[in-house]
């Protein structure tokens, strides 16, 4: 198995986009960004679809639902006409989120690695080889909490496209197969309690389904407890 179908174990990296759906953008409040916003997450945050998603104590818990794009090759200021060859598929994911964590760190103009770093905070699905996916550009991205759809949207309505995402992180850091480009979510992000199941899908535009990605939420034990100032 190739490092990148086996990116959960062997990435090194997960470079995630902030900002890239505009009505995302408007509902949170921030303007819609010049270029891509990049930040990382350790890779120790996966956890496997089926697996549980674990919320700190006193954490206020947003879902993301992402496209993630799967690096196939080493690249270092790669071209958008060359980017496509760089990918060698793709995951469904969850960029889960400590909303108030976030906030708090924002207000005072600090990293907010803190709120997105959280052991269990990048649930994935498998591995999706790039010949399965016909047009990346036109996918159908869902999430449900406990049967209710939350999150509905279509990667058309990025602001920026893989290829000129793959070129921007790209100029600033050295890509690496089997690292992880989550490229941002659509609208309707919202609380994840413990007890929570969720179910997330990826469809084609035929409507064929690419993947599915369902975790529980549950209570963390011990370790990090947020307390807001």
């Amino acid at each position: 198995m190739s490092v990148a179908a086996s990116f959960v174990q062997q990435g090194k990296k997960i470079v995630a986009i902030g900002r890239n759906y505009s009505e995302h953008a408007k509902e949170l409040n921030n303007a819609v960004p010049k270029e891509p916003i990049i930040f990382l997450k350790p890779t120790t945050s996966y956890v496997p679809s089926g697996g549980n998603m674990e919320i700190p104590k006193g954490v206020v818990a947003h879902h993301e639902v992402e496209l993630g794009v799967v690096v196939g090759k080493r690249g270092r200021d790669i071209p958008e006409s060359e980017a496509e060859s760089y990918v060698a598929g793709y995951a469904l994911a969850v960029d889960m989120t400590a909303r108030n964590v976030q906030e708090e760190l924002k207000s005072k103009r600090l990293p907010w690695t803190a709120a997105k770093g959280f052991d269990t905070f990048t649930p994935i699905s498998t591995y999706i080889p790039k010949e399965q996916v016909s047009n990346p550009a036109d996918l159908s991205l869902s999430l449900k909490i406990n049967g209710a759809v939350k999150q509905d949207g279509n990667t058309k309505d990025m602001i920026f496209p893989i290829p000129r995402l793959i070129h921007h992180i790209s100029t600033i850091m050295t890509l690496e197969e089997g690292d992880l480009i989550l490229t941002g979510t659509p609208s309707g992000v919202g609380p994840v309690v413990p007890g929570d199941k969720v179910e997330c899908t990826l469809k084609d535009s035929t409507g064929k389904e690419l993947a599915t990605l369902n975790f529980n939420a549950v209570q963390r034990e011990g370790g990090y407890h947020y307390k807001p100032e």
